[in-house]
């Protein structure tokens, strides 16, 4: 079966200087940002943050431990944290998606944690919105408020898409083989919904569509995954 290459918008965006929005973002004309932050230890990315403009263009900042090769003839030894940076564009439908969700809940001007009790720590939250029209910021672990429970579900998505298009980078260098198992899991998740913005990972499908030397399904994998990338934009 022919492999079909499919181009998708890079990320766009680049950084200059530091600005009074949220995480700083580099200068532009939109005029309104949302920023998501989440920090939750012992997980294998303990830290991450979006900041996202009205335009698209934003930012992803993260600390994770890099990716590694498992064997069970050897003992797992523990790889430094590293710092992830990248700018990003999303597509015009989750862009309004997120700045929706902030007006409904009236630019997070609220208190979203819940009161209830014995609650599994997921992690330190906050959604924060600053704009023309005014600033707010809520923090929570977790919220009843099913608004902020779908922007939470929605970064968090972002944050798995970002995060598997390092992992299938890393297996392309040194675990081809890996590839396999990988993408399948993307693939499944992609299809449950749970990967959203394809396109932040745009140039990672791309490499894998353009080896010939990949597994066949691989690649065709690859290929289904930067059509959606493109019909999202």
């Amino acid at each position: 079966m022919g492999i079909l290459l499919v181009s998708a918008a890079s990320a766009a965006g680049q950084e200059a200087g530091q600005s009074a929005g949220p995480g700083n973002l580099p200068p532009s004309t939109a005029a309104a940002s949302v920023r998501f932050v989440i920090d939750r230890a012992g997980v294998e990315t303990p830290h991450f943050s979006f900041s996202v403009r009205d335009d698209g263009s934003g930012h992803y900042e993260a600390t994770t431990s890099p990716p590694t090769l498992s064997s069970r003839y050897t003992s797992a030894v523990a790889a430094p944290a590293e710092k992830v940076s990248q700018a990003i564009q999303l597509s015009r439908a989750t862009t309004t998606k997120i700045f929706a969700g902030a007006h409904a809940d009236d630019l997070f001007r609220m208190i979203c944690n819940s009161k209830a009790k014995n609650i599994a720590d997921t992690g330190r939250k906050s959604l924060s919105y600053e704009g023309p029209d005014g600033t707010g910021v809520c923090v929570y672990n977790y919220s009843e408020n099913k608004s902020v429970t779908a922007l939470t579900d929605l970064f968090l998505g972002m944050a798995y898409t970002i995060q598997e298009g390092r992992r299938l980078e890393f297996r392309h260098r040194y675990d081809r083989l890996g590839l396999d198992a990988e993408m399948g899991s993307l693939v499944a998740q992609a299809d449950a919904g749970r990967a959203p913005e394809l396109g932040l990972i745009a140039p990672v499908l791309q490499s894998l569509v353009a080896d010939g030397d990949l597994l066949e399904r691989v690649r065709e994998r690859a290929a289904k995954l930067l059509e959606r990338a493109q019909a999202e934009r």
